[in-house]
């Protein structure tokens, strides 16, 4: 049903990877987003969450980069292992603080110094806009749906992401007490597309819609990726997931399993993904002037 959309879609969907590690460990945590690009002058869309991951990766290196800075130059004498332990609480690390986070935009652009961006006020959106490129690595850009009253409960959608993150271009240098990007290994994650039925509409107080509520979850790592019909027109772009208990509550069930007698509870929940809503995001391209095509 979507076989033909999902490589319409992969054409402008792109990954972000990110890796990070705590104070604790030694071991990277390999992570990812999604973004897909809008037009050939360098705009793309994702979650505005995922902007502020990327924003929040500058502050956690420059805390731990300053916190380095002061930790070597403490004298190696008695009363070392204590005034570390004052240095630790200046910077508000502890074992599990968070203290190297890397991003790396994949297949984006050629080049770039950077990126800036808009963050919608209200809604879990964004715009990113790369600086200094000379080229987007692109050849077809969305088509959004030009008419959003057509879009109807119960219709079948699908989204794209890489909520899987399989690369392995990375490395910790315990030296220089650095995660850093290789050259070497699988720079790559497969792309994952779910699809979902429309259930509900979520309201924005102003008697519009400003999301696509769908009957399956998006995944981890599929937040700012395309929401789209059979055809590949975009509906909109995954959110978050939400999680809405059941009530079919088992407690102290009695069930046999591999030949033994047990006792097991279960709380089951429903799994519904959000997106935020076409007319949404069109309505923040125009605001910043952001060229599109509609469909």
């Amino acid at each position: 049903m979507f076989e033909n959309a999902i490589e319409k879609a992969a054409k402008f969907t792109r990954p972000i990877h990110t890796i990070s590690r705590t104070y604790s460990g030694k071991s990277i945590i390999p992570g990812a987003a999604t973004i897909f690009l809008i037009n050939d002058n360098g705009y793309a869309l994702t979650c505005k969450h995922v902007i502020e991951l990327l924003i929040q990766s500058e502050k956690v290196v420059k805390n731990y980069n300053s916190f380095k800075a002061e930790r070597d130059k403490l004298p190696k004498d008695g009363r070392y292992n204590r005034t570390l332990r004052g240095l630790l609480l200046k910077y508000k690390i502890d074992n599990n603080s968070t203290i190297q986070l890397k991003n790396t935009f994949l297949d984006c652009v050629d080049k770039m110094s950077g990126f800036t961006w808009h963050l919608h006020p209200n809604f879990d959106l964004a715009i990113l806009k790369f600086n200094d490129f000379t080229k987007v690595i692109c050849d077809e850009y969305p088509k959004f749906k030009k008419n959003s009253s057509e879009i109807k409960q119960g219709e079948f959608l699908c989204r794209l992401g890489f909520p899987f993150p399989e690369f392995k271009n990375f490395k910790f240098d315990e030296q220089a007490d650095d995660i850093e990007w290789t050259k070497d290994g699988v720079n790559t994650s497969p792309r994952f597309p779910i699809e979902g039925m429309i259930t509900r509409f979520l309201g924005d107080g102003k008697g519009g819609a400003y999301g696509i509520e769908l009957s399956t979850p998006g995944l981890r790592g599929q937040s700012g990726g395309p929401l789209f019909d059979s055809e590949g027109v975009i509906y909109g772009m995954q959110s978050r997931t939400k999680h809405l208990h059941l009530g079919f509550d088992i407690e102290n069930k009695e069930i046999i399993s591999n030949g033994k007698n047990k006792k097991v509870n279960d709380y089951s929940f429903i799994h519904l993904g959000e997106c935020i809503h076409v007319s949404v995001i069109k309505d923040f391209l125009k605001l910043h002037n952001v060229k599109f095509q509609e469909e």
